[in-house]
C-alpha cells in the first residue's frame, strides 16, 4: 500500500466517522441541546458546521455559515432549530459560562 492509498483510506474513514457522528446527533439524539453539548464536550452541531466551513475554505471552496449549517443539519438551520432546540434555562447558561471560564 502506498502512502497515497493510506491517505485516501484515512480520508474515507474520517468522512464515514463524521457522517456517523452527524447522523447520531441529528437522528438518534436531537433531544440533546447544543448548549448541553457545549457544556459537556466543548463543541456542538454549530461548531461542526464552522469546522466544515473552515475545512472547505482551506481547500479553496467558498461556503457560507448557513450553507455549512445546512450541510451539518441536513436542512436549513432555522427549520431544525424550530423543531428541536429549546431556549436555554438559567441553569444551562450558568453551567455554560462556568465551563467556558474553566476551559477558556
Amino acid at each position: 500500500m502506498t502512502d497515497a492509498d493510506a491517505d485516501a483510506d484515512t480520508t474515507h474513514i474520517e468522512a464515514a466517522v463524521f457522517r456517523r457522528l452527524r447522523a447520531h446527533l441529528l437522528q438518534q439524539r436531537p433531544d440533546v441541546q447544543n448548549i448541553d453539548l457545549m457544556i459537556l464536550a466543548g463543541f456542538c452541531r454549530n461548531c461542526l458546521a464552522d469546522w466544515y466551513r473552515e475545512a472547505a475554505e482551506e481547500r479553496g471552496l467558498a461556503l457560507t455559515r448557513e450553507q455549512a449549517r445546512e450541510t451539518v443539519y441536513g436542512e436549513p438551520f432555522e427549520a431544525w432549530k424550530a423543531r428541536h432546540q429549546r431556549e436555554a434555562t438559567p441553569e444551562q447558561l450558568a453551567a455554560f459560562d462556568q465551563a467556558r471560564r474553566r476551559h477558556g
